[in-house]
């Protein structure tokens, strides 16, 4: 038994958590079960220490809120201690000394309340730990990563994500996309997935959770059992899919598998209807798909974590506190309880009147709360919940991490056609012409990427800002500015169909007879809308919220300028390019 108090020390290092346990070996004596093993037994042991309050709170991920200097708020506080909240979510972007610095509050707030718990701290990283963490670095999306064909470069990008998330206090990422985007016109995962293949993605699915995982960070696949084929984006609808269960188990599914065989430690929900499983329910709140479908049939025993539950496929539907209880009745270990603090407050409320009133089973919820304390354990999250804020900024900002995004990003570019208009010669004092449209009223892409050009060329640079969908107006002022150039550089961008305007705008620039090229900043099906352009690139870099991966942008802007493109269209572009097509100079 020397061995078990061992152990016990061990794992729970830095945390009083458990003084009364710190008898365990001798609690165990007489029931002692020689098929568990002592990670499992020390579980147990704190089950049995918990109230049904802990317990429901282990289950529930609600995301954070800020006060004005984008540090956690007092409602996060009482999430946290009054509420007992195991992990949560957290949004906005904070430099890494910040983040580091806000993610160690809401440990030391969870450490400060029974039972002393760590927490996980997960957040959206998938085209790294950038995303929410402004010094740190930008890697290609998932679609460019596939675009390289390199599961070593996934590998890597995972791997660097992960440094920089935990020195900055994440220990949980919810990466990678692991569907199948076989639908073109599919308004929501896009460039987030890393193509139309399945071997493709199952691959670099694969390679990516290695990537996370043994560096610390939990992994997700996301979103099961496959949001590839939806027409519909789950965040403003209900979406389903009519495909039938042999397309299910051979195109959606294999990425999954491969994600379980690789270990993975976390899956997330999708919140479409699977009509060859389940007609009637979307999968997070579907026991045929969770249960059934991934646990049974599937084998992942690991955690099952909710898409975001105020999403308004669920939301709208069933709202919160009646969705979280028949999302964890179906087999959901966490439910994303995101949404404003009342919706938070009704998914922890709705969870503990269902096991009050035995809607709930108590055997159902402490399987869950194993899960998450399994997890908690396994990641050292016990002697490690805090980090140093200035390591935090040393971690992020070095320049091997740098050089990997670069490469990664050069490696992805896809120059899918080219008439002999590249590349540009940037010893050549030519007069560049950069127009293309406002995204989402966010930062000007165009100006930014027309400081790139200027970087690069010894010619000077013009640049001209279009509305998204370019008006008559915009389309003649961008053509006089083009007669005035010698080479055009014209970025487009759709999330799911390109607008007339700027089809109708690159149609123009390419009946000047002036060098036009091409630049899909997002879908790579832009193309279709104007074939005739004399060169075509994409990039995959900005998926529908318009977040921009400037990375890939400058790496677009050095093959334009004659560094040799090494990407492979990730998925096909009908009537016009096969899958796999990418030239060269």
């Amino acid at each position: 038994m020397k061995k078990m108090s061992a152990f016990i020390s061990t794992v729970l290092i830095g945390s009083t958590l458990l003084m009364p346990l710190s008898a365990g070996a001798d609690e165990l004596k007489g029931n002692a079960d020689p098929n568990k093993s002592p990670k499992d037994k020390v579980i147990e042991q704190i089950i049995a220490k918990m109230t049904a309050k802990e317990k429901i709170g282990q289950l529930v991920m609600p995301s954070t809120h800020d006060n004005e200097s984008k540090m956690p708020n007092e409602d996060t506080r009482k999430l946290i201690q009054n509420y007992k909240a195991g992990s949560v979510i957290v949004y906005g972007a904070r430099n890494a000394r910040t983040t580091a610095q806000y993610n160690n509050q809401l440990q030391k707030w969870a450490a400060n309340t029974s039972p002393k718990l760590p927490l996980l701290v997960s957040a959206d990283l998938e085209f790294g730990t950038k995303q929410h963490v402004t010094d740190a670095t930008p890697f290609p999306r998932q679609m460019g990563i596939g675009a390289t064909r390199q599961a070593k470069a996934a590998k890597d990008v995972a791997k660097i994500t992960a440094l920089e998330a935990k020195a900055t206090g994440f220990n949980w990422n919810y990466s990678p996309v692991a569907d199948v985007n076989t639908n073109p016109a599919n308004p929501v995962i896009g460039v987030r997935s890393f193509g139309e293949k399945t071997s493709l993605v199952s691959s670099m699915t694969a390679a990516q959770i290695k990537g996370y995982q043994e560096n610390d960070v939990v992994a997700t696949a996301k979103h099961f059992p496959g949001h590839g084929d939806t027409s519909v984006d789950s965040h403003l609808g209900l979406a389903a899919v009519t495909y039938d269960r042999e397309t299910l188990e051979t195109v959606h599914l294999p990425p999954f598998q491969a994600a379980i065989d690789a270990g993975v430690d976390s899956i997330m929900t999708a919140h479409v209807i699977i009509n060859a499983i389940d007609k009637e329910l979307p999968a997070t709140l579907s026991k045929k798909v969770l249960t059934g479908l991934l646990r049974n049939e599937m084998g992942f025993k690991g955690l099952i974590v909710t898409d975001a539950m105020s999403m308004h496929a669920i939301a709208k539907e069933w709202g919160a506190g009646q969705a979280a209880v028949m999302a964890v009745n179906a087999g959901a270990d966490i439910v994303m309880a995101t949404g404003n603090l009342d919706e938070q407050l009704e998914t922890f409320d709705a969870l503990s009147d269902a096991l009050k009133s035995g809607q709930l089973s108590e055997k159902r919820v402490n399987e869950s709360v194993k899960r998450v304390l399994a997890l908690k354990i396994k990641y050292k999250l016990f002697g490690h919940r805090y980090v140093d804020p200035e390591g935090a900024v040393n971690v992020v900002n070095q320049p091997a991490h740098k050089e990997t995004a670069a490469e990664v990003a050069r490696k992805s570019i896809t120059l899918v056609k080219n008439e002999n208009v590249l590349p540009f010669h940037p010893a050549e004092k030519k007069l560049t012409l950069v127009t293309g449209p406002q995204i989402y009223g966010s930062t000007n892409f165009i100006n930014n990427i027309a400081s790139m050009v200027d970087e690069k060329s010894a010619g000077n640079v013009k640049s001209f800002t279009t509305s998204e969908d370019a008006t008559t107006a915009e389309i003649q002022q961008a053509v006089k500015l083009a007669e005035q150039a010698d080479q055009i550089i014209v970025p487009t961008f759709s999330p799911s169909e390109l607008p007339a305007g700027q089809a109708k705008l690159v149609k123009e620039l390419q009946k000047t007879g002036k060098p036009v090229v091409a630049v899909s900043l997002g879908l790579p099906y832009d193309v279709k809308e104007y074939p005739e352009v004399g060169a075509y690139i994409s990039t995959y870099s900005v998926e529908r919220w318009g977040s921009p991966v400037p990375t890939s942008w400058k790496a677009a802007i050095d093959v334009i300028f004659g560094t040799p493109p090494g990407g492979k269209l990730p998925v096909s572009i009908e009537g016009l390019y096969p899958y796999g097509t990418g030239l060269n100079y």
